[in-house]
């Protein structure tokens, strides 16, 4: 999921990332945290947990976020899916790309700053680039031609920002609208919205419609994928979990940007380093 302004699309988001990202979620996959030394098993904490997710996720919360999971998957079921469906049937889908790309060319100041603050200047230089090409040349962010300059997306985050300067997630945690985080990522999301320009210039009456259009429009944009995923999924919940650390750990990692003989098999389900 990915604005820091409120929006109940924590399921969609985090679906929808973990496909982009080439993450599995199938509840079958082993998930992406290891539980540190000491630390008791989700099992014995909640009595729900499989065996095989026994020593993989740190949920001691898990009755509490099963809970808020079961809430915010209602909501999403019932309210916006439906809404989203008629989005969809009445905006065109490039015309819903358009939407995402200006609301993500919008959110380049905060990315910026956390650039600027994990020390990454090459994404920072990036980030501006693009914000400067798809504001003129882009319409004001609508069309994205810094793409097709190769200038790639940025996604830095304070989650990410606070991972990078040594701060652990902690354990695994659903927030009622957001959706999957951990301490360490719902920190962010407050700094984030904080760093958000609507946060300070624009009322509640001209920023919530704002905030609604784009939750709709990316909400529409993964009708298909959520389907697939709570189709494919036996134990959703389990599914999301998975998909939601392993994007995360990709993302604070700069999976993308390692080298091509990297083996990924040697740490994509091993957070040691960061729990």
């Amino acid at each position: 999921m990915k604005a820091s302004a409120i929006g109940p699309v924590a399921l969609a988001c985090a679906l929808f990332a973990s496909a982009l990202a080439g993450a599995p979620s199938r509840a079958d996959e082993p998930a992406a945290a290891v539980v540190g030394e000491g630390e008791e098993s989700v099992a014995e904490d909640a009595g729900e947990a499989p065996a095989s997710e026994e020593r993989a996720v740190y949920d001691p919360w898990m009755t509490m976020n099963r809970g808020i999971f079961a809430f915010n998957d209602g909501l999403d079921r019932y309210f916006l899916e439906p809404v989203a469906i008629g989005w969809n049937a009445v905006v065109p889908e490039p015309g819903q790309r358009g939407i995402a790309n200006f609301f993500a060319n919008a959110a380049t100041p905060r990315r910026l700053a956390n650039d600027l603050l994990q020390g990454k200047l090459g994404k920072a230089g990036d980030d501006f680039g693009r914000f400067a090409i798809n504001t003129t040349f882009g319409v004001l962010g609508f069309f994205d031609p810094a793409t097709a300059e190769g200038i790639a997306p940025g996604n830095e985050d304070f989650g990410q920002t606070l991972g990078v300067w040594g701060v652990p997630a902690g354990p695994y945690l659903v927030l009622p609208f957001f959706g999957p985080s951990s301490p360490r990522d719902a920190t962010g999301l407050v700094a984030d919205t904080l760093l958000s320009p609507e946060f300070y210039f624009a009322p509640w009456y001209v920023s919530s419609p704002v905030t609604g259009t784009r939750v709709i429009n990316a909400r529409s944009l993964a009708l298909e994928t959520v389907r697939a995923e709570r189709a494919a999924a036996f134990d959703l919940y389990a599914a999301v979990r998975s998909a939601y650390l392993q994007y995360r750990t990709n993302l604070l990692r700069d999976r993308a940007a390692e080298p091509e003989d990297h083996d990924e098999d040697e740490d994509l389900y091993n957070l040691e380093d960061e729990e």
